[in-house]
């Protein structure tokens, strides 16, 4: 048998919604369960914010740029260790990414790159049209100071929530802070619709605009009537459906995971060389995938021998993000930093995480692991 990296894991009460979702024929696009859905995610974030659901995390990123009018000299700054989902909405819209490095103390990008660039793109008059940090592996990024930073320009800030769902910022829920954040429900995260996502505002307008675009920009009519162009971008009332009933242990799904990564830091932090994701006093995260470094100077053994060993044994586990400033395609763009999140990269691995994951199973990895490094 397999032990995957992260899994679906449904809770019992999805089967109900969709079924309800059959009996009164709201199969698509739009229905009482899409409504829902948004109204559920809204309350759980709380802080007055609202949502609109989308058919994934690029999809509510994209829309949130869209809305921002950028051109092709403008910038847009981003953390570099990201899904290259978090970065390729602003290639759609025309714009210049310029990647930041991370903070060793949360592996969320560094509050104080962003305010010394800020400074100084300020006194060379050329702030960047946005900014877009991202949660990493359900860790928040440091809410407070980045808002700080954004709002003393004027600069939008939009979170990128998509690995955060279910984690907190002190005491506000990931997926409230800045102007706009994106969440994502795709088939690994800590809940899924199989798929999708949201855009999340504390401005109603803001997320009206956001359902409009998502329909095609459809104005009202009793035709097809555009006077602008927009996307299939809004999710389904099915995986909404999927979505109302994830909701119900999304807080149980974050407990558990919490719990895997407080295991296995328990049994191999001990060992020279090796170093989990640090968790700040002002975070709690949801541990979405528990990741670890391996010193391979210290250990002898690389993070690419463990992966490959502990595949051999059906055990799946992946690098870390690869940054998004050595990706080919980014080749010769703008980083600020000093490549932390490089060796993150080298060296970074993330093990099996999923909710539905026994005590067995994660006893064999960790043995695996243990042997490796012996």
């Amino acid at each position: 048998m397999r032990i995957w990296l992260s899994r679906p894991h449904m809770g019992g009460t999805e089967i109900q919604q969709v079924q309800r979702a059959f009996e009164s024929n709201f199969i698509a696009p739009i229905g009482p369960q899409l409504q829902q859905f948004e109204k559920i995610v809204a309350e759980y974030i709380g802080d007055g914010v609202h949502c609109a659901a989308l058919s994934s995390g690029t999809a509510a990123l994209h829309l949130a740029l869209r809305m921002l009018d950028l051109s092709s000299d403008t910038q847009v700054w981003v953390s570099s260790m990201t899904f290259a989902g978090g970065v390729f909405p602003i290639v759609y819209e025309r714009a210049e990414p310029v990647f930041f490095d991370l903070n060793p103390d949360s592996w969320t990008i560094c509050p104080d790159l962003i305010e010394e660039a800020l400074d100084e793109a300020n006194r060379k008059n050329c702030l960047p049209r946005a900014i877009i940090p991202t949660d990493l592996y359900g860790q928040s990024c440091d809410l407070a100071r980045l808002e700080t930073a954004a709002a003393k320009f004027e600069i939008p800030l939009i979170v990128d929530s998509a690995e955060s769902l279910g984690a907190s910022c002190g005491d506000r829920k990931c997926g409230s802070g800045g102007d706009m954040a994106i969440l994502s429900f795709n088939g690994n995260k800590i809940i899924t619709t199989g798929g999708g996502g949201m855009l999340v505002s504390h401005d109603l307008a803001v997320i009206d605009r956001a359902r409009f675009l998502s329909t095609q920009a459809r104005d009202k009519a009793p035709h097809y009537e555009h006077s602008t162009y927009g996307y299939n971008y809004r999710l389904g009332n099915v995986p909404a459906a999927i979505g109302v009933g994830q909701m119900d242990v999304l807080d149980q799904r974050v407990a558990r995971r919490r719990e895997i990564f407080g295991i296995y830091k328990d049994a191999l932090s001990s060992i020279d060389g090796v170093e989990f994701m640090p968790e700040p006093a002002w975070s709690h995260g949801s541990h979405w995938l528990s990741t670890m470094t391996i010193d391979a100077s210290v250990t002898g053994v690389t993070r690419e021998d463990i992966r490959l060993a502990l595949l051999e044994h059906g055990i799946e586990c992946r690098p870390l993000w690869k940054p998004m400033h050595q990706q080919p395609l980014f080749e010769g763009r703008r980083y600020c930093g000093s490549k932390f999140d490089a060796g993150l990269f080298k060296n970074g691995l993330c093990l099996p995480s999923g909710s539905d994951m026994t005590e067995g199973e994660q006893n064999e990895v960790i043995r695996r692991i243990a042997d490796l490094l012996d």
